[in-house]
C-alpha cells in the first residue's frame, strides 16, 4: 500500500492551491465568514495545522491500539478460524488508520508554502476566500444537492473532510462555473491528500451522481 504522493510544488496552479486553502480554512471559520479577509487567511491555516497535527496523532494512536488488540487476540487464540479472521480485520483497520495518517503528514509538508502563498499571491487568497464564503452562505443548498446524490446516507453523517470537499466541488460547479469534469478531478485529488483510503472513490461516485442529476433536471 503506497502513500499518496504530494504534487510537485511548482506543478500546481493558483486555483488548485486556493482550493486546498479553502478546504483547510472551512474547519476553522470565524463567527462571520462573510467578513473574512485575505489578512485572516494565514491565521486560519495555522489553526488548521494544529488541528491536522492533533488528528494525525489520534489516527496513529488508533492504529497502534488496533495492532495491539490484533496481536493480543492472536497470542490468546487457539488458532481458531474466527479468532484469526478477527485479528486480520484488526490489522487491516490499523493499516488503514496508518495510511490516512501518512497521507495527512504528506499534505502537511506543503503547509509552509500554502501559508506563504496566502500572504503573497492575491489571486490564490481571493479565490480561496470566494470558495469559503459561498460554501458557508450556500451551505443549505449545497447540502441538499449532495444529499440527493447520496445513497442510503446523510450529509451530516459524513466525515467533515469529505463533506467539505463535496461542498467545495458543488459550489464550484453550481456557483463558480467550473466545468463538472474538472471539479470532480480536483475534488478527487483533495480526497487523496486528506481523506481516508477509499475517500477519493467515494467522493468521485457522489459527484458523478450530482452531475447525472443535474443533466436529468435540464
Amino acid at each position: 500500500m503506497e502513500a499518496q504522493k504530494s504534487p510537485h510544488k511548482g506543478s500546481r496552479k493558483p486555483r488548485q492551491i486556493a482550493r486546498e486553502l479553502a478546504l483547510l480554512s472551512l474547519s476553522q471559520l470565524p463567527t462571520n465568514p462573510n467578513k473574512l479577509t485575505e489578512v485572516q487567511l494565514p491565521k486560519l491555516l495555522l489553526a488548521a495545522v494544529r488541528t491536522l497535527t492533533s488528528e494525525v496523532q489520534d489516527t496513529l494512536d488508533n492504529a497502534a491500539g488496533q495492532l495491539q488488540r490484533g496481536n493480543d487476540r492472536l497470542l490468546s487464540s487457539q488458532t481458531r478460524a474466527s479468532d484469526l479472521n478477527n485479528s486480520r480485520t484488526m490489522v487491516r483497520e490499523a493499516i488503514t488508520h496508518t495510511q490516512t495518517a501518512i497521507n495527512q503528514l504528506g499534505a502537511a509538508v506543503d503547509f509552509p508554502e500554502l501559508i506563504q502563498l496566502a500572504n503573497q499571491d492575491r489571486e490564490v487568497a481571493r479565490y480561496a476566500i470566494e470558495i469559503v464564503k459561498i460554501a458557508n452562505s450556500e451551505q443549505k443548498h449545497l447540502d441538499q444537492v449532495i444529499s440527493e446524490a447520496l445513497v442510503d446516507w446523510q450529509v451530516n453523517r459524513l466525515a467533515q473532510i469529505d463533506r467539505d470537499i463535496l461542498r467545495i466541488a458543488v459550489a464550484e460547479m453550481v456557483f463558480l462555473g467550473l466545468e463538472n469534469r474538472i471539479a470532480i478531478n480536483e475534488a478527487v485529488e483533495l480526497a487523496k491528500r486528506y481523506s481516508g483510503e477509499d475517500g477519493h472513490r467515494f467522493i468521485n461516485g457522489v459527484l458523478r451522481r450530482v452531475t447525472e442529476q443535474q443533466t436529468e433536471q435540464k
